[in-house]
C-alpha cells in the first residue's frame, strides 16, 4: 500500500518503481479527451472520479485515467502524456517537483485540501467519555504526549503488564523510524512499549477493535483515511513543528504536507476551462475523511464515493464550475 506522506512514504519515493509507465496520451480530433494520473489510493482516485464526473457532464470533456505509483505517474505528468494530477504530495517528490516548476513543465494550481495531518492520538471517549455508549472519561485532563506517562496502566500492554502500548506505523514506512525516536524523545519508552503492526489493515484494525469495545488505544495514524471519518478521535498535543527541532531530534509535531492539484503546463492552452475549474477545486481532510468512511461502511467504489460526494457537499461543488455546467452535473446526479 502506498500512502502519501512525506514520511510514509519516501522509502516509496526513493526505490525506483516496479511499475513501468505504459500509458499514452490520449487524443481526439477535437482535443476533448484528458488524461488523469489515478495513483494508487483511494482518496486520490475518488478525486479524480468527481473531476470526471463534473467535465464529462458540466463540460463535455471524456476523461481517461492512467494508473501507477507516485513517480512514474510524475514523470509522465512532465512529458505531457499526464494532464492532471490532483492529489501531488508535493514534499513526498520534492526534488522532481521543484525541477518541473523551474522548467515550466508543470504548474501548481493550488491546493486539493490544505489540511493534510498525522501524529499520535487517543480515543476521544478516553478524555470526554460517551455518555451514549455509558462510557465515562478515562482520563478528562489528557491533552499533550507528555500527559502520557501518568496513563500509562490505562494503555496496559497485553503481552508486558508492566508498561503501556503504543502502535506505531507499518514496519519498513519512513514514519516507523520516526516515531521510535521521538518516542524516545519524548521519554515514553520508560513508561510505553512500542508496538508495530504488520500492515495498515492490522494498525487500523487495532483502532477499530478498541473503538468498537471502547477501549482506550494510543497510537500513530494520518488523514485523510476512512477510519478517521468513521471514529472521532482526538490527537495529542505536540511541540508546534520547528525544522530545527525536527532535524535534530523530531521532538515536535510532524510538519504540514501540501497536497496540491498539478497539471502538464499545456492543459492551459489545450483546455483553459478545466484548468479555471482545477484552480477553484478545493476540499477538506474532513471531507475526504467522510468519503473514504462512506466506501468503507457501503463497500462502496470509488465512483459511488465520487456521487455521493457530490450530492452531500452540493454547496460546495457547484462554487467551482459556471452555473450552466452546475445545472447539467445536477442532471446527471439524478
Amino acid at each position: 500500500m502506498e500512502r502519501k506522506f512525506p514520511f510514509l512514504l519516501v522509502l516509496c519515493v526513493l526505490v525506483p518503481s516496479l511499475l513501468f509507465f505504459t500509458g499514452t496520451r490520449a487524443t481526439a480530433a477535437s482535443g476533448d479527451v484528458l488524461v488523469f494520473a489515478d495513483l494508487n489510493w483511494d482518496s486520490a482516485q475518488v478525486h479524480n472520479r468527481i473531476a470526471k464526473f463534473i467535465l464529462e457532464n458540466g463540460y463535455g470533456y471524456k476523461i481517461q485515467f492512467t494508473p501507477g505509483a507516485t513517480i512514474t505517474l510524475f514523470a509522465g505528468l512532465v512529458r505531457g502524456d499526464v494532464d492532471v494530477n490532483m492529489e501531488c504530495w508535493v514534499e513526498n517528490q520534492q526534488e522532481a517537483y521543484d525541477k518541473a516548476i523551474a522548467e515550466g513543465s508543470v504548474m501548481d494550481l493550488g491546493a486539493n485540501f490544505p489540511d493534510s495531518w498525522q501524529g499520535w492520538l487517543v480515543p476521544t471517549y478516553v478524555i470526554k467519555g460517551d455518555p451514549k455508549r455509558g462510557i465515562k472519561p478515562m482520563a478528562p485532563d489528557l491533552k499533550s504526549v507528555f500527559d502520557m506517562p501518568k496513563y500509562w496502566e490505562l494503555f496496559k500492554d497485553p503481552e508486558d503488564p508492566n508498561k503501556g502500548r503504543f502502535y506505531t506505523c507499518v514496519p519498513g514506512w519512513e514514519c516507523e523510524k520516526i516515531n521510535e525516536k521521538k518516542f524516545k524523545t519524548y521519554g515514553l519508552d520508560k513508561t510505553y512499549n512500542i508496538f508495530a503492526p504488520g500492515s495498515d489493515a492490522a494498525l487500523n484494525g487495532s483502532m477499530a477493535a478498541a473503538y468498537k469495545k471502547g477501549e482506550p488505544w494510543f497510537g500513530y495514524y494520518w488523514a485523510p483515511t476512512w477510519v478517521l471519518g468513521k471514529f472521532d478521535m482526538t490527537p495529542l498535543e505536540e511541540p508546534p513543528y520547528d525544522p530545527k527541532i525536527w532535524e535534530k531530534s523530531y521532538k515536535c509535531a510532524y510538519p504540514a504536507v501540501r497536497v496540491n492539484i498539478i497539471v502538464n503546463s499545456d492543459l492551459s492552452k489545450k483546455a483553459p476551462d478545466v484548468v479555471e475549474f482545477l484552480k477553484k477545486y478545493e476540499t477538506t481532510q474532513a471531507m475526504a475523511n467522510k468519503f473514504l468512511a462512506y466506501m468503507q461502511d457501503n463497500r462502496a467504489s470509488t465512483e459511488d464515493a465520487a456521487k455521493w460526494f457530490l450530492k452531500e457537499y452540493d454547496a460546495v461543488w457547484t462554487q467551482w464550475v459556471p452555473a450552466e455546467a452546475a445545472a447539467k452535473v445536477k442532471a446527471a446526479l439524478k
